[in-house]
């Protein structure tokens, strides 16, 4: 069968901290106004998920559209091989190599930190997790906690954390729409309250809690997370794009370029239409507007994005053309040459 542009069914997790802003998007969340939705998983192919997190089962997104619908990715991904994965390598455990998701944090998320390289070589059961936020839509004033100030250590840390005084700690970098922020794994965070982000990264789900602004209902993970703390100089700020390229039409920043992913900020006028080589799986989360997907030479249906939709390339397309119909911000998000 021709492989083509796919749309998954979220993946809706309750979060005591989320609420309804996804709604925004043009989303139909389960539950009434009282279930609090904090995460969309767009796209997931995880065989098992963090009890911490509200999760200890498996996470695998399915297809919705075209004949492949009611297909799991980690099915796709094994069934068609190296037509699916391009010529991009698989995931450690042979799945999908990214995980992506949408944050509406209307309270303050935790303070935590995901495994550093040592602690993940040592531990079986961790696993790296470097990522990346765009920020969608921000309250004023909202705030992304991001780093450790510098020349604060372990003792002192350990020491605010009995104290209740870990935020004091923290580099607070204001949030604003458009921005985007590298956590690499061993940086101690937070996604502050107000804001709503895109999340790119690798596909683990290993969190360690260490502080939880006075919720006293979840596990924190205080020793783990103070072996993974990255106290040296850390990446605070906003990382800045690498590149910015003017179309006829459109926009291209690049936001992020690591060992794991890149992503991109595609703006395009009404009426836009590009031609994209596609070598690899991408992720294109289309963040405003309206768009169609079709093949060159129309070896499939087209494929019709809007607003909130988050679309899955298969590497074998080779090349696709996209036209846009409403005015459209979108995230192209690759994984690298395996």
């Amino acid at each position: 069968m021709q492989l083509y542009p796919l749309l998954f069914e979220p993946i809706y997790k309750e979060k005591v901290w989320g609420g309804r802003r996804l709604e925004r998007l043009g989303r139909a969340l389960p539950g009434n106004a009282s279930t609090l939705i904090g995460e969309s998983w767009e796209v997931a192919d995880l065989a098992s998920t963090a009890p911490s997190g509200g999760g200890g089962g498996a996470a695998r997104s399915i297809a919705v559209n075209g004949p492949l619908a009611g297909r799991s990715l980690g099915e796709l991904i094994r069934h068609y091989g190296e037509r699916f994965l391009g010529d991009a390598s698989p995931a450690a455990g042979g799945g999908f190599p990214l995980l992506v998701k949408y944050l509406d944090a209307r309270e303050n998320l935790s303070i935590q930190v995901h495994p550093s390289v040592e602690y993940a070589a040592r531990h079986a059961g961790a696993h790296l997790k470097s990522e990346a936020w765009y920020v969608v839509a921000v309250e004023p004033g909202a705030v992304i906690y991001k780093g450790v100030i510098a020349g604060t250590g372990r003792e002192q840390f350990a020491e605010a954390i009995r104290q209740d005084a870990v935020s004091e700690l923290m580099i607070q970098v204001p949030a604003r729409s458009g921005d985007v922020h590298y956590l690499p794994s061993g940086t101690c965070h937070a996604l502050g309250a107000g804001i709503l982000i895109a999340e790119v990264q690798t596909p683990s789900d290993t969190t360690f809690r260490v502080y939880d602004w006075g919720r006293t209902d979840r596990e924190l993970h205080v020793e783990a997370a103070l072996r993974c703390i990255d106290f040296g100089p850390g990446e605070a700020g906003v990382a800045q794009p690498e590149t910015s390229v003017v179309l006829e039409g459109a926009t291209v920043r690049s936001l992020v370029r690591c060992a794991h992913f890149a992503i991109e900020e595609w703006s395009a006028e009404r009426g836009y239409r590009g031609d994209v080589d596609v070598r690899r799986p991408e992720v294109w989360m289309v963040i405003t507007g309206r768009a169609e997907v079709r093949s060159p030479s129309g070896a499939y249906e087209p494929v019709n994005v809007s607003a909130g939709q988050t679309l899955v390339l298969p590497g074998s397309l080779s090349a696709v053309v996209i036209e846009v119909d409403d005015p459209m911000v979108m995230l192209r998000i690759t994984v690298p040459k395996g």
